[in-house]
């Protein structure tokens, strides 16, 4: 292996062009505009994957954006084979006047690059690339067996994944799955993300009268789509943070004394968490801890709303529509289609008869936990602590990767998520970034754990 970390620290400077060029392509999944830069992003995967020595690599089409394969399968049959999953869509950029620099022109500053995709996925899937490339090129071979996937469309729910996972279950065949889509609990703290909070996004549209009104010769008599729809809202959650839907909590698996215990023992600054955040205080479920909340915890939150006029100056108008995006997010057992079906039933059950509701479910995934007492997660530390050269811990993500559930139902496989950014690195928001010595011993990090698979027993 000593041979194959020099090939890494010696083309540093080569690593962090390719991944300028490669965040460079505005590859927004969501934005009808932009799908031929999401191609471009495939195509220019199919290259480097090329290069980097992996073989049968081939562009499969879909109904929406290309998922992009590539395998290597020389180790034997008595060695593991590991199916590699990222991502290289990015969310949308807006706010553009909040970016200190363009998104798509990514800057190098104190250490770290800054660009939209930089941590979420694009950073990240390229390690795995460069990790494969320093064995190959090293040893010209992988001491693993190694399948790759890269879809484009993660960020609006990969719609058309799960149909190829399952019209393709023998080419995908595998024994574990490796995901670096999450982050490290904190810097120079590398970790292990054991568990995934599921998804549950909502739509509500409110319909009041059949246009809009002048609100001085209407407003008192008709029913404001707004008004109705922000007193919905505020009926969803109690005053102590606990979701008001009838039958929410029924599946909810509650937290042991162990992981409670195993929260607690992860560092946390409550003050240094407020001051980053900007809040004069915290708010959440009661009964809970912070950690505990934003990680293993189910969540209610109104992710956006409209209705009315927004323009410059005033308009006195009583609007006819008014509309909002609501996500749930989901702990083990709760099922994303049966809380769909609650979460209607609610909001039909509290909307005044004045108005008319329309309740849409946009997307959705299940929760998914992994053993952490797995020789995949054990080979997992190791690689850790060689890489970063300190104890890894476990934690919990509040986030979710919907299709981690897809690949054990389909594959019968588990998931290792092993991330490398950090959760200050603005995914999703402006100014996203990703630190550039994570990034370099990430890439060392995955080279040592493909290594570290290759003593499982199969």
């Amino acid at each position: 292996m000593s041979e194959i970390i020099k090939y890494i620290e010696s083309n540093k400077d080569r690593y962090l062009k390719e991944l300028i060029e490669f965040l460079s392509i505005p590859s927004i999944s969501n934005d009808e505009e932009k799908k031929k830069d999401v191609k471009d992003a495939a195509l220019w995967l199919e290259k480097e994957m090329k290069k980097s020595g992996l073989e049968n690599v081939k562009v499969f089409e879909t109904a929406g954006h290309p998922i992009v394969y590539a395998d290597y399968l020389k180790a034997g049959k008595n060695k593991p084979t590991v199916l590699i999953y990222g991502h290289y869509d990015v969310q949308p950029v807006d706010p553009l006047e909040l970016w200190t620099d363009p998104p798509f022109s990514p800057v190098v500053r104190d250490g770290k690059i800054y660009a939209r995709g930089s941590a979420d996925d694009k950073g990240q899937i390229f390690m795995h690339i460069k990790g494969l490339e320093a064995h190959l090129q090293v040893s010209k071979s992988l001491p693993v067996n190694i399948k790759v996937i890269f879809e484009g469309e993660e960020e609006v729910g990969s719609i058309n994944l799960e149909k190829f996972i399952s019209d393709q279950k023998e080419l995908l065949k595998s024994d574990y799955v490796v995901i670096s889509d999450t982050s490290m609990y904190t810097d120079n703290l590398p970790s292990i993300c054991y568990g995934l909070r599921g998804l549950c996004f909502m739509q509500v549209d409110i319909t009041g009268p059949n246009r809009d009104l002048h609100s001085g010769s209407y407003g008192g008599g008709v029913e404001n789509p707004i008004n109705a729809l922000a007193n919905m809202i505020t009926k969803l959650k109690d005053d102590k943070g606990r979701i008001l839907i009838d039958g929410f909590y029924d599946d909810v698996l509650k937290l042991t004394k162990k992981e409670r215990e195993e929260f607690a023992r992860l560092p946390f600054e409550e003050d240094k968490y407020k001051e980053d955040l900007g809040v004069e205080e915290l708010y959440g479920e009661e009964g809970y801890t912070t950690i505990e909340r934003v990680s293993a915890r189910p969540t209610l939150d109104c992710n956006g709303i409209w209705g009315g006029y927004q323009g410059q100056g005033a308009k006195t108008v009583l609007p006819s529509l008014a509309g909002a995006k609501i996500s749930m997010r989901l702990v083990p057992n709760q099922d994303p289609a049966k809380i769909a079906v609650l979460f209607e039933d609610y909001l039909k059950k509290i909307a005044p008869r004045s108005v008319k509701i329309k309740v849409t479910s946009l997307h959705g995934g299940k929760p998914s936990v992994t053993p952490i007492d797995t020789p995949a997660i054990e080979a997992a530390v190791t690689a850790l602590k060689k890489g970063f050269g300190v104890e890894p811990v476990y934690f919990k993500e509040g986030g979710s990767i919907p299709i981690v559930n897809t690949f054990k139902e389909e594959l019968g496989a588990d998931s290792i998520l092993l991330g490398f950014g950090l959760p200050d690195d603005n995914i999703h928001s402006p100014n996203e970034k990703f630190d550039l010595s994570n990034f370099y011993r990430g890439i060392s990090t995955l080279a040592y754990y493909y290594d570290e698979l290759s003593k499982i027993k199969i």
